[in-house]
């Protein structure tokens, strides 16, 4: 476990005082992406968490209805700690919440090591095999979302919030009438997320605010602490914010895409090359080439959960095929039109109920994959890219997703396979809760005529 310098411990504690800052929220996101945490009064911060906090470590296999899942190390060895650490480096005041400040922790085994199982280690370990390479690898993450106000005439008590048809793009009280997307937008700016614009998605009551780029882990922590406030400032106004795949039939889904390029020591970009294919390096022709070759496996973490798969199909706007192309938004990968320090990929796989830090892991994972191996991507897509003529499929449910992150042993090698054993079982209980489900649409379909 990474010492705690108690002069830092101190001087963080002043500095909250100075600050008035009466409670520090401790915060870590679990395998689905979702935010655990800890109120702490500042006044006793130094002392309480000298020694890393303790969680149960089943907190990671606990399921949005609250069922407590084993994986290894869980239920069947007894509930075992681990210990979060806050990384006093990430803390900051939370606008909304006056005389509270947010950190990030950071997981270990009592034993001092790092939890493999979290996904904030998960994404360091990547890092440092980019470091292995002398890069450091860049990422701008794009979130999709929906706001939700309540409805006692809905079947699920929720209607979209200013619901109407085609504000694709809009600002201003046409597609928010409340200003619920303006205001949030100067909240996450004072929270220091570094987000840069906002504006009305293509369905009604879908909006997308977009995080500047910057290193990977920062882009993670930003994309994580942007998830979970966009809920909370939302539950403060009676709303719901919610970053489902597909939350309705008649509605497209939200997306995740993430840009990412990297840069060597110095700061140069190394994805551009004004002399090869297309103006791309053979390292980032590389990077997209494993981006493709782990695909089926990448799905699994992009698309994490049983409804993330009715957001694909022809003409969705989302991927279906493992594909790459310039400048084309049915690619699963589009390359920007831009050069130079900008050279960057779009990976358009992922949707918004990803969890940030291993939709970005795994991503790095597979492009670190390609260029260690230096790797060729097939020709790219011209045109029309909902053709399964041109490309192979992508996995069309979860389950398919999951046997391909098992499968795919290279990937686990990167990401850690204690790791990819704990999210696998996971996510195989989900679908076993799933499939034993009786749907309304079961209900609808058959009850009346069989």
């Amino acid at each position: 476990m990474e010492h705690i310098d108690e002069n830092a411990l101190r001087v963080a504690a002043q500095q909250f005082a100075e600050d008035g800052i009466d409670v520090v929220r401790i915060g870590y996101s679990d395998l689905i992406g979702t935010e655990r945490g800890r109120d702490i009064l500042a006044s006793r911060f130094d002392r309480t968490v000298g020694d890393g906090v303790a969680f149960c470590r089943s907190v990671y296999a606990t399921s949005p209805m609250g069922d407590v899942i084993d994986i290894a190390g869980g239920l069947s060895a007894g509930l075992p700690d681990i210990v979060v650490v806050p990384d006093l480096a990430t803390a900051r005041a939370v606008p909304w919440e006056p005389g509270v400040a947010h950190v990030i922790g950071d997981i270990y085994n009592p034993d001092g090591s790092p939890s493999e199982e979290s996904p904030r280690q998960v994404l360091k370990r990547v890092v440092d095999r980019f470091a292995e390479l002398g890069m450091q690898p860049i990422v701008g993450p794009e979130l999709e979302f929906y706001v939700l106000e309540e409805d006692e005439t809905k079947p699920n008590g929720w209607r979209r919030y200013g619901d109407a048809t085609g504000n694709v793009y809009v600002a201003g009280l046409k597609g928010d009438p409340e200003n619920t997307l303006l205001s949030s937008l100067r909240d996450l700016a004072a929270y220091g997320l570094d987000v840069v614009a906002a504006n009305h998605e293509f369905s009604g009551g879908q909006f997308e605010i977009n995080l500047w780029h910057s290193d990977a882990l920062d882009a993670a922590d930003r994309a994580f602490r942007f998830k979970s406030a966009v809920q909370e400032i939302s539950r403060r106004r009676g709303k719901m914010a919610t970053f489902m795949a597909k939350p309705f039939n008649d509605e497209g889904g939200s997306g995740f895409h993430i840009h990412f390029s990297t840069t060597d020591g110095e700061g140069k970009p190394l994805f551009d090359d004004p002399n090869g294919e297309d103006g791309l390096s053979e390292i980032g022709r590389a990077a997209i080439a494993g981006v493709l070759a782990h695909a089926p496996a990448l799905a699994a973490l992009h698309n994490p959960t049983v409804n993330s798969y009715k957001r694909f199909g022809p003409d969705t706007l989302a991927p279906w095929l493992i594909d790459w192309g310039l400048d084309n938004r049915s690619a699963m990968v589009r390359i920007p039109p831009e050069r130079g320090r900008a050279s960057r990929m779009e990976l358009r796989l992922g949707d918004a109920s990803a969890n940030p830090y291993l939709a970005i892991a795994s991503l790095l994972a597979a492009a670190y994959l390609g260029i260690r191996d230096k790797l060729t991507p097939p020709a790219k897509l011209e045109g029309y890219g909902y053709d399964p003529s041109k490309a192979d499929r992508l996995p069309s449910d979860l389950g398919t997703a999951i046997d391909a992150l098992e499968e795919d042993k290279d990937l686990a090698d990167i990401l850690g396979p204690a790791f990819v054993e704990t999210f696998v079982a996971y996510k195989r209980n989900e679908l076993e809760r799933f499939n034993s489900w009786v749907t309304d649409w079961e209900f609808r379909e058959y009850a009346y005529h069989l």
